[in-house]
């Protein structure tokens, strides 16, 4: 069970997740830390633990471990169904290291090397390889063109690191790459302005009714009703057993009775955002479901007003702006949201500007950047990270509704 640590997507060419890079804040480099009995025992009665399942589903796990902890043995609780050994530095002449890989690549393990420098094919540890993971912020792509050629021919498989926008995953993804890392699906792809279609008005008006202080459940249900797709999610959202484990919920007035106002507008909001991303990667909905989780619980610690559920909907419309290929301003000038949520996503208001570096924050694993806003926010930093496992939990909960919902999107690999 874990507390204090930190994943980072890898995609695969149609932009599905692949599996999740765990970066760990007690071990070394984000490594899987030594286990210290005493130490785990008190985290596990004082914080909010994540297990494997919880952090990723049922999406392959990457784990990195330092040589010597390799070498010691790994944990008794990895499965090798869903966990790659990733592997980051290797003295070129340590017998014993490559003894350690042959040994995890009998317990059935998939073996990664993090290698900028594209590994030698008379390294030692070569025939061991799986998975080759290139930094392609670092290197030169002419050398990694070169390159690609003999790693395919041994049928491994090549992960580019740090493609942090869209024209560079397009890039790699024609150089041969079969799985990215990197927030390029999180940033808007250059594209002609444009309008939101009239075909989403329903969901603007849902956005607006979320953020006013005003409920009126004859207005929502005029909006819901105009589309059957509408009322079949929103049902399926509220009786999602991450959300509501009580209650079979049977129209939205019914669900007004149990779950009150202030739940109804998270989930209107939630709705309206998952139907404006159907064309969009799934796991950038899924980073604005955990941002709103998270938003929500900082904005409780912090006693902010929680009608209409501030934190909430600024979480959750925070990567609006990838979400609709168009800049935040000009998305939010087609919106009827309230001055306030517009501050916060124009990066106005002050409190919630902590909100967005404390989040980018946990997403990298910059870890001295979460103890600096902890202490903008007066909030112990152990104590984020229980928020913000309780928000992947979350997040992981609701993503699987979404996913049933929508169908597997066929992809143009020459876009």
């Amino acid at each position: 069970m874990f507390a204090f640590i930190a994943r980072q997507p890898i995609l695969d060419r149609e932009k599905d997740v692949f599996g999740y890079e765990l970066l760990f804040r007690d071990g070394k480099s984000g490594a899987f830390p030594i286990h210290d009995e005493e130490k785990s025992r008190y985290i596990a009665q004082h914080f909010h633990t994540l297990g494997l399942d919880d952090i990723c589903g049922d999406k392959t796990s990457f784990i990195n471990f330092n040589s010597d902890t390799l070498i010691a043995g790994l944990p008794a609780t990895l499965n090798p169904n869903t966990v790659v050994i990733e592997l980051s530095d290797y003295p070129a002449q340590q017998s014993a290291l490559v003894d350690a890989c042959k040994h995890v690549k009998q317990l059935g393990f998939k073996l990664a090397i993090d290698d900028p420098a594209m590994i030698s094919g008379q390294h030692s540890i070569f025939p061991l390889i799986d998975i080759l993971k290139v930094d392609v912020h670092k290197a030169n792509y002419n050398v990694i063109e070169q390159n690609i050629p003999r790693f395919l021919k041994s049928s491994i498989q090549l992960v580019a690191e740090n493609v942090n926008n869209h024209d560079d995953f397009v890039v790699c993804r024609d150089l041969g790459f079969h799985l990215f890392q990197g927030y390029f699906f999180a940033t808007p792809e250059k594209r002609i302005q444009r309008q939101l279609p009239a075909s989403k008005m329903n969901l603007v008006d849902l956005m607006g009714e979320s953020s006013s202080s005003q409920f009126s459940l004859d207005r929502i249900n005029q909006i819901v009703e105009r589309d059957a797709a509408l009322s079949f999610l929103l049902l399926k959202f509220i009786n999602n057993p991450t959300i509501n484990k009580r209650y079979k919920i049977t129209s939205l007035k019914h669900a007004l009775n149990y779950m009150g106002e202030v739940e109804i507008k998270k989930f209107i909001a939630l709705l309206a955002m998952a139907n404006l991303g159907d064309d969009k990667p799934l796991e950038l909905l899924h980073m604005s479901l955990v941002r709103a989780k998270f938003f929500d619980l900082l904005a409780q610690e912090r006693g902010l007003n929680s009608n209409p559920p501030i934190g909430f909907l600024i979480g959750l419309f925070s990567l609006l702006d990838a979400l609709l290929d168009q800049e935040m301003p000009d998305i939010l000038r087609q919106l009827p949201l309230t001055d306030e949520v517009n501050d916060a996503l124009l990066c106005k208001s002050a409190e919630f500007n902590h909100y967005i570096k404390l989040v980018k924050a946990f997403e990298g694993a910059l870890w001295m950047n979460v103890i600096r806003e902890s202490r903008e926010l007066e909030i112990d930093q152990k104590y984020l990270h229980s928020l913000y496992n309780q928000a992947i939990v979350w997040g992981n909960g609701v993503r699987k509704t979404i996913s049933s919902y929508f169908p597997k999107k066929l992809v143009n690999n020459n876009d």
